[in-house]
């Protein structure tokens, strides 16, 4: 399993993690059995969200029932969570936050979270509320490190104005067929080619250069949750290519998808949407490949961009 550091922390991470968005109707001995896999195969990061399982906390609740982890087993991974879509509206308000983060650890059992996210940027957000809910976290020892999803690098610069913690992480939508924010950068200029339009002001870019660890999820979707890319036929030369370049490192398409996003200098983690562990294991072999420049590259043009 290929590892990384987390943002400017010092510790060392798993390059891909395991989402437990869909597990809310999972029985115990599933889920035991998902994040065990994940475990053996040297995943240590588990993605939650205060929204996932179609009631408030309701996935989380699942994790505290059916994991049961000793304190040495709980130091061991990272359990992060996100904040701040509500029904109907999004919230960022320090009691939100406050609120919202005792919940989750009620329900996910354990007495921190390791990192906690900011979910979908709040039109309304106050920096200096933020601020307040993260100081508060933080001193009481409740939430250890602090990032954002979904943001674009002014939204983040806006709450570095009042948040005096790191932002270590920024969780986006990437995979092969939805890569604006690396597909932009290869066509920059180019005018009269969508592709060369920049839809998320040098999201990548500011990333790297702020050592903020990018998150990628629906690694395997074609486009906003608009099916799979994986065997679709409507993407013969994709899958084809695919094929080819799993059977030559002994991983399976899957690997592959997977081995795409973590071959970025940007040392983006893959977040799995998946609750198969058969998916689990394949998704941890990728990411120890390390394509070549004309492999990567190939999957790229497959996918439908353009090398100017």
């Amino acid at each position: 399993m290929k590892t990384q550091k987390l943002g400017t922390t010092d510790r060392t991470v798993s390059a891909v993690v395991v989402g437990m968005m869909r597990t809310a109707e999972m029985e115990d001995r599933a889920i035991d059995e998902l994040v065990g896999t994940a475990r053996e195969v040297g995943i240590d990061v588990f993605d939650h969200a205060d929204i996932y399982g179609g009631e408030p906390h309701r996935a989380e609740q699942r994790w505290g029932e059916a994991v049961h982890l000793s304190p040495a087993d709980r130091e061991a991974i990272v359990i992060q969570s996100k904040v701040g879509i509500r029904s109907g509206f999004f919230d960022f308000s320090a009691e939100h936050i406050l609120d919202s983060v005792d919940r989750s650890l009620a329900a996910l059992r354990t007495d921190y979270l390791d990192v906690l996210l900011l979910h979908r940027p709040d039109a309304l957000v106050e920096p200096e509320e933020v601020a307040r809910a993260f100081d508060t976290l933080q001193q009481a020892g409740k939430v250890r490190e602090f990032g954002v999803s979904n943001h674009t690098p002014g939204q983040i610069e806006l709450l570095r104005t009042a948040v005096r913690q790191p932002l270590v992480a920024n969780q986006v939508q990437v995979s092969i067929t939805h890569a604006p924010i690396i597909a932009s950068g290869v066509a920059a200029n180019m005018q009269g080619l969508d592709q060369s339009v920049s839809r998320d002001n040098g999201l990548l870019d500011h990333a790297r250069l702020n050592n903020i660890t990018l998150q990628a999820w629906s690694p395997f979707q074609k486009g906003f949750f608009d099916g799979v890319f994986l065997g679709d036929p409507e993407l013969p030369e994709l899958n084809q290519a695919l094929d080819e370049i799993a059977e030559a490192h002994g991983v399976t398409p899957t690997g592959i998808a997977v081995a795409w996003i973590t071959r970025h200098p940007a040392d983006i983690q893959v977040v799995l949407g998946t609750t198969n562990p058969g998916r689990v294991r394949e998704s941890a072999a990728g990411s120890d490949v390390r394509l070549s420049r004309p492999e990567w590259y190939r999957l790229f043009t497959a996918a439908g961009y353009t090398l100017p």
